[in-house]
């Protein structure tokens, strides 16, 4: 039998105000970002953002739905409340899916503002709404006050003068003393909201304006103008992708989840990820309903390669917002043990993010640009090196735009350009291979110098002929100074054909028949060609390269004996 006469209730502090809304948010473009969306759930059409950075205040009017004086109330000042929870997903008019969920966003607007003031009516009521300052929230948390006894403050008409002038319904918020001040400019506010709001590029039906000057692709001008290549997904039809082009390289990717799309861009630099003026950087973010909902989607999937540094993008998937709330408490993320988020993640760093990589040295290497050190699955590194230094060494003379080259692109002749990039694929296994050569023969020298093999009769007399010649050439050029170093007994006048020949005098060596030599007199004939900047056969290639590793083999295993 149940004596119990007094009926027990919830009692509230004040103070849960701290851990849902107040500190609970730590960026401004999320302090935004819930204005905006509860602007969208609105159905408004328009919203206007003034900045006044003097009195460090901020404006945020919207020509929505608004609020009556009992919306304001059980709606706007209820903490929880979510048309949600009554079964609605989309609005009643513009049938837009609604991007607000567990109803404490508008905690948020209380993160960046010591003060802040709400305004709203609807096409039938006057005026509504309240002011809020953190200094009286934060006596009445002292004070152990409950919601009930605390009191919004009156709002003044007056302060919103410039505001109310034809404003037939919506909601105005009046931001006093923001915290930290205003420390960005107009310029990268805009450019913010470009990026992060994008429904509002898309819908034509949405509106931002900053000053009264419409948000459009134009803030986004020096991204694209930086921009190299872009992946989209699944077919993403996005004006933003066409207005970065004329891109270097424009590549379409599958994604087994049909429901998914959205784009990945590569800048032309890291440096450029950065966005001057704020403390953030480009990324990889996830977009649920047209809402930024996770930034940096890669820190959850990087492998820390080199082409994560340079890559942006937006990945947009409308069904993580189901019936099962995945979002954090904060709107800055999703919450990370979620199975479905979790296989999402997987799908997009295999079927993505690594496919990206990959075509990303390819492209950066096909448009002359430092690649993927660290991808060596299709090209050596010392090939790529001498790619770079190939590229590197071309650059002055393929960024001069001459009279010559004028002339001869008129006449629809071979550019300077198309050359080079002819010439490439040759220079690249040259330089590879004269930095064998190098780098062989005077390996040999040292050796024979250190080992003190005795130079033959064949070889004195080759020096003192090469010796004569080059001083018969220095006279012809009018050169007195000495061009070769010659502190070796003669050794750097000597080829590798009597270099060979010495080291396998060595008694030490005389087990290994001669094998330097053998493969020094098939070397000789295309390593001339190579040292007189000829272009060799692909034949020859193929056989320079594999007596070159002969030749590499032996040296070595003189050296280390």
């Amino acid at each position: 039998m149940n004596n119990q006469k007094t009926q027990y209730t919830f009692n509230i502090s004040l103070s849960v105000l701290n851990h849902l809304g107040r500190n609970l948010y730590r960026s401004f473009t999320t302090v935004l970002g819930e204005a905006i969306s509860n602007s969208w759930d609105a159905e408004a059409e328009n919203i206007w953002i003034n900045i006044d950075k003097t009195n460090n205040t901020l404006v945020i009017k919207d020509d929505g739905i608004g609020m009556s004086s009992e919306d304001f109330q059980n709606k706007f000042l209820k903490i929880g409340y979510s048309k949600r929870k009554k079964g609605e997903h989309k609005s009643s008019k513009k049938n837009r899916p609604f991007i607000g969920r567990k109803g404490i966003g508008k905690l948020a607007l209380l993160s960046c503002a010591e003060k802040i003031t709400v305004i709203s009516k609807t096409t039938t009521t006057e005026y509504v709404g309240g002011v809020i300052t953190n200094k009286g929230l934060d006596s009445a948390i002292e004070n152990d006050m409950v919601p009930q006894d605390y009191g919004l403050g009156a709002i003044n008409l007056s302060n919103f003068s410039n505001y109310t002038n034809n404003h037939s319904q919506g909601t105005i918020i009046l931001f006093e003393d923001l915290k930290g001040g205003i420390r960005n400019s107009l310029k990268f506010v805009r450019k913010t909201l470009a990026l992060y709001f994008r429904f509002s590029l898309i819908d034509k039906n949405f509106t931002i304006f900053v000053e009264n000057k419409k948000i459009d692709f134009n803030d986004l001008n020096d991204l694209g103008d930086k921009t190299e290549f872009c992946w989209t997904i699944n077919d993403l039809t996005d004006p933003f992708v066409k207005f970065l082009s004329p891109l270097k390289e424009n590549h379409m990717l599958e994604f087994s989840i049909k429901e998914v799309n959205g784009f990945i861009a590569s800048l032309e630099k890291p440096s450029y990820m950065k966005i001057r003026g704020m403390d953030e950087k480009l990324t990889v973010d996830l977009f649920v309903n047209g809402r930024l909902r996770e930034k940096i989607i890669l820190k959850n999937i990087a492998s820390n390669r080199i082409p994560e540094s340079y890559i942006f993008g937006q990945i947009h998937y409308n069904l993580l917002d189901g019936e099962k709330d995945p979002f954090t408490s904060s709107r800055e993320g999703i919450i990370s043990d979620n199975s479905e988020y979790q296989e999402f993640l997987d799908k997009i760093k295999t079927e993505v993010i690594n496919v990206v990589i990959n075509h990303w040295d390819v492209f950066r290497r096909k448009h002359k640009k430092p690649g993927d050190a660290e991808n060596t699955a299709k090209i050596q590194p010392k090939q790529r090196k001498a790619e770079e230094f190939y590229d590197e060494t071309t650059r002055d003379y393929t960024k001069q735009n001459d009279l010559f080259i004028q002339k001869r692109n008129k006449k629809k002749e071979t550019s300077v350009d198309s050359w080079i990039d002819e010439l490439r694929a040759d220079a690249t296994f040259c330089f590879s291979s004269y930095a064998d050569c190098y780098l062989s023969e005077n390996l040999i020298r040292k050796h024979i110098a250190v080992a003190n093999i005795s130079l033959t009769k064949e070889a004195n007399k080759e020096i003192e002929k090469r010796r004569d010649n080059e001083k018969k050439s220095k006279g012809k050029g009018n050169i007195s100074i000495p061009i070769r170093e010659d502190n070796q007994g003669g050794l750097e006048y000597l080829s590798m054909m009597h270099l060979s020949s010495l080291a396998d005098m060595n008694k030490s060596n005389m087990q290994n028949e001669s094998q330097l030599f053998r493969d020094a007199k098939e070397y000789k004939p295309m390593r001339d060609a190579l040292m007189h900047t000829s272009r060799l056969t692909e034949i020859a290639k193929q056989r320079l390269t594999m007596v070159f590793e002969n030749i590499k083999g032996r040296i070595i295993e003189v050296l280390n004996k």
